[in-house]
């Protein structure tokens, strides 16, 4: 397993966003703003087993003037015939070390009702139930969740 930096508009990544907006929408869940950006303020990331991209996650740094600074992440996803290989934890704990060599110490995310892995993955990391953050809104759908990161 190796986890690098990919650029979100390469063609392997375009490709695996793709897998996950249709994941998403066949499973009734929202897909919500799932899409990374190339922005500055974001590191995206990739799973690669040997020459196959097995999964991507990202995360940005939202500083908002009246509240304490955050990390939001975006994109999780990793392909169906690679799950229980634990990459997404592998990815979200990657994640999570790139806000903390930043100094950010609140990490939040969002997923699907019907996202029972991920929703037991985010648990199993510390991660708590929470009302909407942000930009968004409620949603009976979606399930917002944040983690405080220790030093």
């Amino acid at each position: 397993m190796q986890i690098v930096a990919l650029d979100p508009r390469s063609q392997a990544a375009q490709s695996l966003l793709a897998q996950s907006q249709a994941a998403s929408a066949a499973s009734a869940d929202p897909a919500g703003d799932a899409m990374p950006s190339s922005g500055a303020k974001e590191l995206f990331l990739g799973v690669w087993l040997a020459e196959w991209l097995a999964g991507c996650g990202a995360v940005r740094v939202v500083k908002d003037a009246d509240a304490e600074p955050y990390g939001e992440i975006k994109g999780m996803f990793v392909q169906p015939h690679f799950r229980g290989r634990g990459l997404s934890k592998a990815l979200m704990e990657q994640l999570e070390a790139h806000l903390r060599a930043q100094g950010i110490p609140l990490v939040r995310l969002e997923a699907g009702v019907h996202q029972a892995e991920a929703l037991a993955l985010y648990e199993r990391m510390g991660y708590d139930r929470r009302e909407p953050f942000g930009p968004h809104a409620p949603d009976p759908r979606l399930v917002f969740m944040e983690k405080r990161l220790s030093s």
